[in-house]
């Protein structure tokens, strides 16, 4: 499923970034129009930024755990992010967050694995 944004939202960051004026939406976009009125192709442009800034994973785990298993962890998760899927490891991020156990149900169970099922790639050995 593709992410939609709003036309403004895309045109307003389009033009941050690249100093352009963005012509079409996000399925249809071939060409914008810099400033100064040459054009410029913008699909080879967001291909390339979309290829430096995925993935991200996040990774939920109780309290506890030492800032070294931490930081171990998130290398490893790169490391095999970048031999799977084939990117840089510039492209990857790794956030950690900290879950209570007697908040893991309300905010990690339920929204993210009973509630989720296809995009649950590996179920838990529990249920709640």
């Amino acid at each position: 499923m593709e992410r939609q944004i709003s036309r403004r939202s895309f045109l307003k960051k389009s033009a941050i970034a690249l100093g352009t004026v963005a012509v079409g939406d996000l399925k249809g976009i071939g060409s914008a129009e810099q400033v100064g009125g040459s054009k410029t192709l913008l699909g080879e442009k967001l291909k390339e930024r979309k290829e430096k800034t995925m993935p991200h994973v996040i990774v939920k785990i109780y309290p506890g755990r030492s800032e070294q298993q931490k930081i171990q962890l998130a290398e490893e998760i790169v490391k095999d992010v970048v031999a799977i899927i084939k990117c840089g490891e510039e492209s990857v991020s790794v956030a950690i967050e900290e879950i209570k156990p007697e908040d893991w149900a309300e905010k990690v169970y339920k929204p993210d694995i009973l509630n989720t099922p296809g995009k649950l790639y590996k179920k838990p050995g529990y249920s709640m």
